[in-house]
């Protein structure tokens, strides 16, 4: 396990969906080894494994001292109350814009070792899954603003200082393309 480089905004991965995990092998241990030492690192309330330049549906959260991981989630909003608070990513460095959320969810999944996982979270818990999740369909949070917040949200990210580095990350090979037959 060790603290892997952090992809930012920009690299191709990010906005690309994750595969399904289907080996709950040592390979899988060692990524949510890496995702939650590289979260702690950071000092982030997650990490999905598109940020590490794995794609893969696998992330880490650390909210209210409990540190977890979930593989191959399914969130699914509780009720209809959203809230509209602060988010940041680690893949967007220094910046943070307010975001609406569910303010409850319900996510299942499955651990690393492939036993089920059932999560029940609310306000940050709920916003942490639901950024994550996002991550591993190829969204960020700043695709949730309004329009006029992400207009200006986007105008911020091009002149940061970090812009551009994504450019000179490594990508990873793209994943195979799955046909499935429509009968």
């Amino acid at each position: 396990m060790s603290v892997t480089p952090i992809r930012l905004f920009g690299d191709p991965v990010l906005r690309t969906p994750a595969a399904p995990v289907v080996d709950f092998d040592a390979e899988l241990r060692g990524l949510v080894g890496d995702l939650t030492e590289t979260m702690f690192a950071a000092g982030g309330a997650g990490l999905a494994a598109p940020q590490l330049g794995v794609g893969l549906r696998v992330f880490t959260w650390f909210v209210d001292g409990e540190v977890g991981h979930l593989v191959n989630p399914d969130v699914t909003p509780v009720g209809e109350e959203t809230e509209e608070g602060p988010e940041g990513c680690l893949s967007i460095p220094g910046f943070r814009w307010d975001c609406r959320r569910h303010l409850h969810v319900v996510a299942t999944g499955w651990n690393m070792h492939g036993d089920p996982v059932r999560i029940e979270g609310s306000e940050l818990l709920a916003r942490a899954v639901q950024h994550e999740t996002d991550h591993l369909d190829g969204v960020l949070f700043v695709d949730r603003l309004d329009a006029e917040a992400r207009a200006a949200a986007l105008a911020e990210l091009e002149a940061a200082e970090w812009a551009g580095m994504a450019a000179y990350l490594p990508t990873p090979a793209p994943d195979p393309v799955v046909k499935v037959s429509p009968h």
